[in-house]
């Protein structure tokens, strides 16, 4: 390739004459002269007359054909000729080539950005290693400038919270639901820094929000005449975990009603043997650790600690710590009974103990295992051995009732009835027959669940009242929640706007935050959000 077809390729359009390539210290460099018209003051305006002085600068430029390339550019110096001017001299600027107090190209300077945009400081300096742009970590994060925040917010504005370091420090990222953009970040979660925020950039005629209260106390003293919308999600959110809760309450009703029931079916010839006598539950570790735990957290509120310091004492978070203050002891020991994995030898675990009882605790797990194979066992021998060392032992937990867990009831409530299976409409059937409480909490929840989709917030208030006449506890106390965030539970009722967008930014500041590795300062996270949005 000639130096005129090289010319050709490397500085198309660009006021430069190349004039010789050379390879120095195993890179190639392109020795050039600045061409151009006189350049203009950067004060004044006026253009260069005088050619002052030339010299020669070196700038880095992007690698070609695999090899690192520089361009020894020779520009030239001029004076200003302006008698108000208090500029003598100045340097000409090669356009798209040369920038003032910059050893790289315009071009290379594209690409170093965009790379520092998208991975930060150490992370982009390795690609850029790899992939011959030279540049450090510090002089990539130079070029990374905070992007300027419009002057007002924008018409229908979402606002969420996320988490620098989860229950300790959060911070606020505020989008443009319309568009889809963020538009500014703040440090904190606070309500007096949002309000300050509003103040600054009016202009918000919706602003669309989670349940939490600071935001709405922002809204209030900053733009009152703003329009708060509840986000939908987390209105149903809500109302599962009081659903969920409710079927915690009433676990007994369905234990209850699932032993009055006929007991799982016997073989025939082991009927005769009868039951193995009842026994009390094990003392699982995790059973021992939610009774020490309940009894440490309630000698502590005794003791007049609140929820915070309790939680920072035992290391724990402070929604575990009002979950043992608000819930009884018999259903936390429920709860971590059921956490136990069920697995396929759960529903052979009857026909197993009858063998065991038939033949005296003689019988092998081999043995077992073939007569269990035959009623469609698919199981390992190891789950059959385990058990029969558990009822030689003594530690073996009684067989108890099919009872689905309160998270599987409140599941099948909270989808609709058309994408139910038929063996899970059957069931949800039977618990709605077992308790009159979940039943209600269960027509209850798919009334709501139809006011959200429909959007028929006109109806909410009806509810509300209903909710509060006859509804079980967890239901009544979410039917109180509303009423006291009216208005921007009925306009998330009716309008169609939502905080899914802020949602989804909310997950990509999480996804840029963990790049990171949490080295970075707030200015650097702000300004990654705000150029990747």
């Amino acid at each position: 390739m000639g130096v005129e077809s090289l010319a050709d390729v490397l500085f198309s359009e660009i006021d430069v004459r190349m004039e010789c390539v050379e390879e120095v210290e195993g890179r190639m460099v392109v020795f050039a002269v600045a061409c151009g018209r006189p350049p203009r003051c950067p004060d004044c305006r006026s253009r260069g007359s005088r050619v002052h002085s030339s010299y020669e600068r070196r700038i880095a430029d992007l690698p070609l054909g695999g090899r690192l390339l520089a361009v020894q550019l020779r520009v030239r110096r001029f004076f200003c000729d302006h008698g108000y001017c208090q500029r003598r001299t100045f340097v000409e600027q090669v356009d798209r080539l040369s920038e003032r107090y910059r050893r790289s190209s315009t071009e290379l300077a594209r690409w170093q950005r965009a790379v520092a945009v998208e991975l930060g400081g150490r992370p982009a300096e390795r690609l850029c290693r790899t992939l011959g742009l030279a540049a450090g970590r510090t002089r990539l994060l130079s070029l990374l400038t905070e992007p300027v925040a419009p002057a007002r917010a924008p018409r229908v504005l979402g606002v969420d919270e996320f988490a620098f370091r989860r229950g300790r420090r959060y911070g606020t990222v505020l989008v443009d639901a319309e568009r889809g953009e963020v538009v500014d970040v703040l440090p904190d979660r606070d309500s007096e820094t949002f309000a300050a925020w509003l103040t600054a950039h009016p202009g918000a005629q919706i602003i669309c929000r989670d349940r939490a209260t600071a935001f709405s106390r922002a809204v209030r003293q900053a733009a009152p005449e703003a329009v708060e919308v509840a986000d939908r999600w987390h209105l149903l959110h809500n109302l599962s975990a009081a659903v969920e809760k409710t079927c915690h309450q009433h676990r007994a009703c369905l234990r209850k009603h699932a032993e009055d029931q006929q007991p799982p079916p016997v073989p025939v010839e082991l009927a005769v043997l009868g039951d193995l006598p009842p026994q009390q539950p094990p003392a699982t570790q995790m059973v021992e650790r939610t009774r020490q735990r309940h009894a440490e957290i309630h000698r502590l509120l005794d003791a007049r600690w609140t929820i915070s310091a309790i939680a920072r004492r035992l290391n724990l978070d402070r929604k575990t710590v009002r979950r043992f203050k608000t819930t009884d002891i018999d259903t936390l020991l429920v709860s971590s009974r059921d956490r136990r994995p069920v697995g396929v030898f759960a529903p052979f675990r009857a026909h197993a103990t009858a063998l065991f009882t038939a033949s005296g605790g003689c019988i092998t797990a081999p043995k077992a295992l073939v007569q269990l194979r035959e009623l469609g066992y698919q199981g390992h021998v190891l789950a059959v051995r385990k058990h029969f060392a558990a009822l030689r032992s003594g530690t073996a937990e009684p067989v108890r009732a099919d009872v689905p867990s309160p998270r599987k009831i409140t599941s099948w409530i909270m989808r609709p009835h058309d994408r139910l299976a038929d063996r899970d409409q059957e069931r949800l059937l039977k618990v709605r027959l077992a308790c009159p409480d979940i039943a209600r909490a269960c027509d209850l929840a798919r009334t709501f669940h139809d006011l959200t989709t429909h959007r028929r917030g006109h109806l909410l208030m009806d509810w509300i009242r209903e909710a509060e006449r006859e509804a079980p506890a967890p239901l009544h106390s979410f039917a109180g929640y509303l009423r006291h965030d009216l208005d921007a539970v009925t306009a998330g009722l009716t309008l169609p706007w939502s905080s899914g967008s802020t949602e989804g930014h909310v997950c990509r500041v999480k996804a840029i935050k963990r790049a990171m590795f949490g080295r970075a300062s707030f200015r650097l996270l702000r300004i990654r959000i705000l150029t990747r949005s």
